[in-house]
């Protein structure tokens, strides 16, 4: 077990991808959550949770792990409401117990998660007032992201949006390539394909990305940052606001060098 442990920790220290949220508590509040983190890693597509199942787990993606909050709709597909990157969790953060979830968390960029039991995560903001306050501080900041994606679901053209989400995911990833379809895509947006397709092709057609087998690789940055609404400048500003120094930027995520948990033995 204590070489799982430092397997682990020297695994965390050794790469550049690390939860903004949890590097941005203090020495004391994160030796409090260091007892209660593991290690967990998210492949593609993976359910964490679908409506009215228990949280039982809080995740904090790392690096360029992002989780897609969905809302399915009785008359149409399901519909993305918020994204989640390395500035973020995702679980019963302020909530006291395991209570159901309303939207469907699914993993939609694959990678490292530290993560902690729902009930664990309540015991240690107990320890803590600081703690929950930094939580609760988040939990707004969360709430702000899904109220300018409502905005921009509502008031922005789909190329606007495209644009946006293209530039969110290159700027968590640091990487100009994104593993995404158009399908996929789609769905995100909560548009048909035909729409989507439209947009990737004009952007194509203007040199501003290619595409491949379910890639799409991001060529002009600059010109994309111009199409794109300021929803996401909008949350940002927000987020320095309340929890300066968490929101991703042209920055690379800062490394956690922390003791954490090790990771329960296979069931």
């Amino acid at each position: 077990m204590n070489d799982q442990l430092a397997d682990t920790n020297r695994d965390i220290r050794d790469r550049q991808d690390a939860s903004n949220l949890l590097q941005a508590l203090t020495g004391d509040d994160m030796a409090i959550l260091a007892r209660i983190l593991s290690r967990w890693d998210g492949d593609s597509n993976e359910v964490l949770y679908d409506p009215g199942d228990e949280v039982d787990h809080v995740y904090f993606p790392c690096g360029p792990s992002m989780v897609s909050f969905r809302v399915a709709l009785a008359d149409g597909p399901d519909v993305e409401t918020v994204l989640v990157g390395r500035e973020g969790a995702v679980g019963g953060i302020v909530s006291q117990g395991r209570l159901p979830a309303y939207a469907r968390a699914v993993v939609q960029y694959p990678g490292p998660f530290l993560r902690a039991e729902t009930a664990a995560l309540e015991a240690a903001k107990h320890q803590s007032a600081t703690l929950r306050h930094f939580f609760a501080r988040y939990a707004d900041c969360l709430l702000a992201q899904v109220f300018q994606s409502v905005a921009c679901n509502a008031a922005h053209s789909i190329e606007q949006r495209t644009a946006k989400w293209l530039l969110y995911a290159v700027e968590r990833t640091g990487d100009d390539l994104i593993a995404l379809t158009q399908e996929q895509l789609a769905g995100m947006l909560g548009v048909g394909r035909t729409y989507v397709n439209r947009v990737i092709q004009s952007m194509k057609a203007r040199g501003m990305l290619q595409t491949g087998r379910g890639r799409m690789r991001i060529l002009d940055r600059p010109r994309l940052d111009r199409i794109a609404c300021r929803c996401e400048h909008d949350v940002r500003r927000h987020f320095e606001e309340v929890l300066r120094g968490v929101y991703p930027g042209d920055r690379a995520g800062p490394t956690l060098d922390v003791e954490v948990g090790p990771q329960p033995e296979p069931a």
